[in-house]
């Protein structure tokens, strides 16, 4: 009975991992055009859960998190080992905020300064490394068609 649920308990992980991406585009002010694959939290579950307990996300991976319509959205990092950088995006995709490096673990609020519809989550530092900036533009991804 024990291997059962060790068994079963692996497969839950796994299949958690294993959960399906989107592409996601971001096009900058400077003409750079930046894809990542995206796994998708549109469900409270899913966004309450985000990327806690992640010990690894690669370079073009991120979670995006869809909310039901434009709203105050704040963040935090508890139990989130990884540093990550947090776009809020507006319905029509444009970056409204850019929150970089977040600090793991950490309980305090992340929140943009004005309402968004998204958040993107990426590995912290990569608006640095690709020059990302606020009035950029995301596509993909159900990006104002969910």
């Amino acid at each position: 009975m024990r291997i059962l649920i060790v068994l079963l308990s692996l497969l839950c992980v796994g299949a958690a991992a294993a959960q399906e991406r989107e592409p996601l585009t971001i096009q900058t002010a400077a003409g750079g055009s930046h894809v990542f694959q995206v796994e998708i939290a549109d469900s409270d579950p899913e966004r309450s859960q985000g990327l806690m307990f992640r010990k690894e996300l690669a370079p073009d991976h991120g979670m995006l998190f869809v909310f039901a319509r434009t709203t105050r959205i704040a963040m935090w990092m508890k139990n989130t080992p990884l540093p990550l950088d947090m776009l809020f995006i507006a319905d029509d995709g444009r970056v409204l905020d850019i929150h970089e490096r977040a600090v793991p673990f950490s309980l305090d609020t992340i929140a943009a300064k004005r309402r968004a519809r998204y958040v993107l989550e990426v590995n912290g530092g990569t608006v640095d490394r690709l020059g990302l900036a606020v009035g950029d533009r995301v596509s993909g991804a159900g990006i104002g068609g969910r």
